[in-house]
């Protein structure tokens, strides 16, 4: 039995069982229904949640409105579609280990399932080195083994490189009969904005979207414009992050609209959402399964960032949680 082991637990997260049992589940106590929003946890049919893998005293509170919103009756099966972040991939990859080790006890894989993807040709595998650097995956691990506490189920790990719009669509269709099965849940990693001088990215709104006045970067060179007074840093992030879950709401869009305006507005604004692969898979699953009918729903319930932007100097990464249902 060869084992993935938790190499990011004592850094991004507590490493200490009792400890992180109990934050876990703190943040999901927190996690409150909303009659204004018509969100009442946990969301009965849910097949998918989108949900953040920063350290967990960055994103772990967003994450849990996610997670929460999981109906784990009868689900056997989870599949966790995460971004590559370490190593350049033209594809998608596959875990060799057989179980994955998290603080609060292992995670199967789904050894039978892995092994039917592969027989496709269409999955790379990953080495372990990649497989325990990549902390896109692990950290949605302690809440999977916490949400599914005391049932019987297995992983099923993917990691997704940067592939194009093209791909996300045949992958999506490759994955779509698993995502219609009545015991299997999808969890799709990714952060959202990662803005500031470090992450190479300052985009920004002068003026609230839609707007006559174009967006530009902001630049240390520059002064910085009157706009901000009337429209901080944090509030144009908040703006541009909002415009991309605006598109991937469904409905009123369906997943199809939805994957193709999104890959639109990922070209205009070259927002830094991380996940955004692993998100087109999932609209290219759901899009495959709306040819046989299906209507998925899907809606964000969370919306944070790590700290307001206020000049070009700072720097702040988003975080969003949504559920898909059909």
């Amino acid at each position: 039995m060869s084992t993935r082991h938790a190499t990011h637990a004592d850094s991004w997260y507590t490493g200490n069982a009792s400890q992180l049992d109990r934050e876990l589940s703190e943040w999901l106590e927190a996690v409150k229904p909303s009659s204004e929003e018509d969100y009442s946890p946990p969301v009965p049919g849910t097949k998918a949640i989108i949900a953040p893998h920063a350290g967990y005293s960055y994103s772990g509170r967003a994450a849990a409105w996610a997670y929460k919103s999981i109906d784990t009756t009868g689900i056997k099966r989870v599949f966790i579609l995460g971004p590559s972040h370490h190593v350049y991939l033209d594809g998608c990859a596959l875990t060799r280990c057989t179980q994955y080790e998290t603080p609060l006890g292992a995670l199967p894989i789904d050894v039978e399932t892995t092994k039917e993807l592969k027989q496709t040709g269409q999955f790379s595998e990953m080495d372990i080195q990649t497989d325990e650097d990549e902390h896109s995956i692990e950290m949605h691990l302690p809440y999977v083994r916490k949400v599914f506490e005391g049932k019987d189920i297995s992983i099923v790990p993917i990691l997704v490189g940067a592939i194009n719009y093209d791909k996300e669509v045949a992958y999506g269709r490759l994955l779509a009969p698993y995502l219609a099965r009545e015991d299997t849940f999808f969890v799709v990693s990714s952060d959202f904005c990662h803005w500031g001088l470090r992450f190479q990215y300052t985009f920004y709104y002068p003026s609230p979207p839609p707007s006559d006045v174009p967006p530009f970067r902001l630049s240390r060179a520059e002064p910085q414009p009157a706009s901000l007074k009337e429209h901080p840093i944090y509030a144009s992030i908040s703006a541009l992050d909002h415009e991309a879950m605006e598109l991937l709401t469904m409905p009123p869009f369906t997943a199809s609209q939805a994957h193709h305006d999104f890959a639109e507005y990922l070209a205009r604004t070259k927002n830094t959402i991380c996940g955004r692969h692993p998100i087109g898979v999932l609209l290219g699953a759901l899009a495959a399964l709306e040819q046989q009918g299906k209507a998925p729903k899907l809606q964000w319930v969370r919306y944070e960032q790590s700290s307001k932007c206020m000049t070009v100097k700072d720097s702040s990464v988003s975080y969003a949680s949504a559920f898909v249902k059909f």
